[in-house]
């Protein structure tokens, strides 16, 4: 690989490669966290340099709660990439996202519990801002894209992030829907805050697959009928991707790219040689 890709792409269910990459490289990564959820697979779209990994392994073996989400993201940022798009089969909480329809969200509501959240400790302690979680150059990107395309698209709205693998009951969904959420998904937490961490842009799509349980009229969601949805919205998915590569702009105008910025507090005699060496990747802009 001579190019640093443009994009990094997290595929979650239903989503495992990108068919109209060409000349497509696997690149086995080594992190300080483990190894990625899969190799990373390197290749052109439609001229540009584009890295892909499928979040939940290939084959689909890892849970939410499973996914090496540090790795994941470390080896996105070690190959050169600055933009993250996920893919995502979220839950309805709305009536007016309709199965089917894809949204590009604005906000993120973290309920699950146990994962790793950060790249930091060990002796180096750091605070991100996260108040809009997702990227602002991205995010009309991409919705722009998923109209383009032809898709259904709904800009903006809240996503919860639960633990998983279950569905969850009528009584929570709608609890949630009294929250004010709007989506429901297994993954986008830890990932987003771990990229705002890695200072990479991060913008999720979120396809549609079903509305949860908290609508009487429909069917419990069950696996099954997700990916039924996800399938016949691949070719969607695969189209935004090509119209979102082709009009990226080269440079990043958010301040995703600094956020660590004001964010690290620790005094650089203190931090242990090995958090240090760990982390250099991220923080070596501003201690190196």
């Amino acid at each position: 690989m001579t190019t640093k890709p443009i994009l990094g792409v997290i595929g979650g269910s239903g989503l495992y490669s990108i068919e109209e990459l060409e000349a497509p490289e696997e690149v086995v990564a080594a992190t300080p966290f483990g190894a990625p959820s899969a190799p990373i697979v390197v290749g052109r779209l439609r001229g540009r340099t584009v890295a892909f990994l499928a979040r939940h392994g290939q084959g689909h073996h890892i849970l939410p709660g499973e996914v090496n989400y540090r790795a994941n993201l470390y080896a996105l940022k070690a190959l050169g990439v600055r933009r993250v798009l996920s893919i995502s089969a979220c839950g309805s909480l709305r009536e007016e996202f309709a199965p089917g329809h894809a949204v590009v969200p604005d906000q993120l509501f973290d309920s699950t519990r146990g994962r790793v959240s950060s790249f930091f400790g060990d002796g180096l302690v750091a605070h991100v801002s996260v108040a809009d979680p997702f990227c602002p150059q991205l995010s009309p990107l991409l919705a722009a894209s998923v109209e383009h395309a032809g898709g259904t698209i709904h800009r903006g709205g809240c996503l919860i992030t639960i633990e998983g693998p279950r569905f969850s009951t009528r009584a929570e969904s709608n609890v949630y829907r009294g929250w004010g959420m709007d989506l429901i998904g297994m993954t986008t937490s830890p990932e987003a805050f771990l990229a705002r961490e890695a200072e990479l842009c991060y913008a999720v799509l979120a396809h549609v697959t079903d509305y949860d349980v908290w609508r009487l009229r429909e069917e419990p969601v069950t696996a099954e009928a997700v990916l039924r949805t996800l399938h016949a919205n691949a070719r969607l998915a695969e189209a935004s991707l090509i119209g979102f590569i082709e009009n990226l702009p080269d440079e990043r105008t958010c301040t995703c790219g600094t956020a660590l910025q004001k964010a690290l507090v620790t005094s650089r005699e203190m931090i242990p040689l090995e958090t240090r060496r760990r982390l250099a990747l991220l923080v070596d802009p501003y201690f190196g």
